[in-house]
C-alpha cells in the first residue's frame, strides 16, 4: 500500500483533484481490452513533463510500482497494473503543440487522441499514415509505446516510421530529449527507436516528434470476393510482384464472412471463401489505370465479386464491413482469444492452412482476418468460457499458433506487442541471449524495476518496497 503522506506529495504535484485513491475511481483504471483486471493502490494525472519528473522520482525513491496508460485499448495487457501501485494516466496532456507545415513535422503530447490528430493535420494538407483500428480512442503516446500499425502499413509502415523524436522522463525521474525534428541525425545511440515499442518498460513518454507526408491527392477502394480462401492469400503476393503497392490490402476469411452474415447483415454469395479490401491511393488520374491492373492480376484466382467504390460514400460502404468485423465477433457470446502473428507474405497460403489445422485439432472455430499486405493476420481463437475443456483447448491452440507462425519464419506479434497475454511463449520466438541483453538494458535504465514492472518477461517480479530514508 502507499501511505498517506506518498498520496499527498502526489495531490502536491498534481493538485488534489487528479489524484485518486478511492476505489471507484482505481476500478476505472484496473482493466484495459484484454479485460483481466488488476486494481491499482492509487491514480493520478500529471498535466505536464515536470509533474512526471517528480512523481517518478518520488515513486524511484519509495520504490513504488507506475503504470503509464493511454487510452487503455492494448490487446496484450501493457497497461495493467499488475503489481498494484500507482496509474499515471496521460490524458491530461493531450495538445498538438506545433504542425510545421514547411518542413512536414508536428509536435504532441502523448494524450492526443490518434484520430482527432489525423484530421488536424489533414485539414491542413498534410497525412500521418499510421491507423491502428482504434484511431478514434487510442493516443499517440499508447501508439508509440506499442509501436502501433494499422491497415496502411503495408505502403507508409508503422508507427516507428514517423516517430523522429522525444523527451521522456526515465524511471529514476530524469528528462531527456531524443532525436529532434530534422529528417536526419545519426550521433549518438538512436535512443528514439529504442523507446518506441518498449511498452512503456524504459520511459515514460511526454512529447512526440512526428513526421509528415502531403496528403494523398485521392483513393479508391475495392471489395474483392474469391470462392476460396486460398485464392485471396495468393492474390496478395500476386498485386506485390506486379509492383503495386496498396495503401491497404486486407484480409477476411469465409468464418469472419459467415459471422458479418449474421450478425451484421452483410450481403455476399453464398460461395464465398474469403475477401479482399484493397485501396490504392496517390495521383487521381493514376488510380483507376491501378485498379484496373490489380483486377486483371487477381481474376483467374477464384474471383466471385468485385465492388469498386466511385465515390467517398461507397468507399465508407466498404470499410463498414471491416469495422464490422469486431462488434460481431462479440455477438457469438465466445470468448475471443485475438493474436496478431505476422508472416512473410509468400508464407500467407500455408500459414492459413496451418491455422485451419489446428481448428480442426482442437475442435475450436478460428476467425482470422487482417493486414494481409504485411503478413499481419488477426487470428481469433473462439471458445466458450464456460466449457472448461474449450478454455484449456484454447491456450493449446494458441501455443501451436506461435510455433506454426515460428516455424514459417514469423512473428507472435505484429503490433499487439508483448505485454502479460504474450510473455509466456517470449523464449518461442527469442533467444535466451536476446532476453538476457534485454534484461540488461531495463536493469541498467530502471534498476528497482518500477516503470510498467511485470511486462514482457514471464519471469519479472514485482519490486520489493525500499527502505524510506
Amino acid at each position: 500500500m502507499i501511505s498517506e503522506k506518498v498520496i499527498q506529495e502526489l495531490k502536491e504535484i498534481c493538485g488534489p483533484q487528479f489524484v485518486s485513491s478511492d476505489k471507484t475511481d482505481r476500478i476505472l483504471y484496473s482493466y484495459d481490452a484484454t479485460r483481466k483486471q488488476f486494481l491499482p493502490d492509487v491514480v493520478v494525472h500529471p498535466a505536464d513533463a515536470q509533474a512526471v519528473s517528480r512523481i517518478m522520482a518520488l515513486a524511484h525513491h519509495h520504490r513504488i510500482p507506475v503504470y503509464p496508460r493511454g487510452a487503455g485499448t492494448g490487446f496484450t495487457g501493457g497497461a495493467l497494473p499488475v503489481c498494484g501501485g500507482m496509474v499515471m494516466g496521460m490524458s491530461r496532456m493531450n495538445r498538438i503543440l506545433d504542425i510545421d507545415q514547411e518542413n512536414l513535422v508536428a509536435v504532441v503530447e502523448p494524450g492526443v487522441v490518434t484520430g482527432n490528430f489525423q484530421k488536424a493535420v489533414e485539414a491542413l494538407g498534410l497525412f500521418y499514415p499510421p491507423d491502428p483500428a482504434s484511431l478514434k480512442v487510442s493516443s499517440l503516446g499508447g501508439n508509440v509505446a506499442e509501436c502501433a500499425g494499422g491497415p496502411r502499413c503495408v505502403k507508409y509502415g508503422v508507427t516507428k516510421d514517423y516517430v523522429i523524436g522525444l523527451e521522456v522522463v526515465t524511471p529514476t525521474g530524469d528528462r531527456i530529449e531524443t532525436g529532434g525534428t530534422t529528417m536526419k541525425g545519426v550521433v549518438g545511440y538512436d535512443l528514439t527507436k529504442l523507446f518506441c515499442g518498449s511498452e512503456g518498460t524504459l520511459a515514460v513518454i511526454t512529447k512526440i516528434i512526428l513526421k509528415l507526408l502531403p496528403k494523398p491527392q485521392a483513393k479508391k477502394t475495392m471489395l474483392v470476393v474469391f470462392d476460396a480462401i486460398d485464392g485471396a492469400a495468393k492474390a496478395v503476393s500476386a498485386i506485390i510482384r506486379e509492383k503495386i503497392i496498396p495503401a491497404t490490402l486486407e484480409f477476411m476469411d469465409g468464418r469472419t464472412l459467415d459471422c458479418l452474415r449474421q450478425t451484421a447483415g452483410l450481403s455476399m454469395p453464398e460461395a464465398a471463401g474469403a475477401a479482399l479490401i484493397i485501396e490504392v491511393d496517390g495521383d487521381r488520374e493514376f488510380l483507376d489505370k491501378q485498379a484496373q491492373r490489380i483486377l486483371t492480376v487477381i481474376e483467374s484466382l477464384g474471383v466471385l465479386e468485385n465492388r469498386v467504390a466511385n465515390t467517398f460514400e461507397e468507399s465508407e460502404e466498404i470499410w463498414k464491413i471491416r469495422r464490422a468485423i469486431s462488434p460481431s465477433l462479440k455477438k457469438l457470446g465466445l470468448e475471443k482469444f485475438n493474436e496478431d502473428i505476422c508472416v512473410p507474405r509468400s508464407r500467407l497460403p500455408e500459414m492459413i492452412r496451418r491455422i485451419e489445422k489446428i481448428s480442426d485439432q482442437y475442435n475450436l472455430p478460428i476467425v482470422n482476418f487482417g493486414h494481409a499486405g504485411d503478413g499481419n493476420i488477426h487470428v481469433n481463437i473462439m471458445a466458450d468460457k464456460s466449457d472448461a475443456e474449450q478454455m484449456a483447448n484454447a491456450e493449446h491452440a494458441i501455443e501451436a499458433l506461435f510455433r506454426a507462425t515460428l516455424e514459417l519464419g514469423g512473428t507472435m506479434s505484429g503490433e499487439h506487442g508483448v505485454g502479460i497475454m504474450k510473455a509466456p511463449y517470449l523464449s518461442l520466438e527469442l533467444s535466451s541471449e536476446s532476453i538476457l541483453y534485454m534484461k540488461m538494458l531495463k536493469k541498467a535504465l530502471d534498476p528497482h524495476n518500477i516503470l510498467n514492472p511485470g511486462k514482457i518477461f514471464p519471469d519479472d517480479a514485482c519490486p520489493l518496497p525500499g527502505e524510506v530514508k
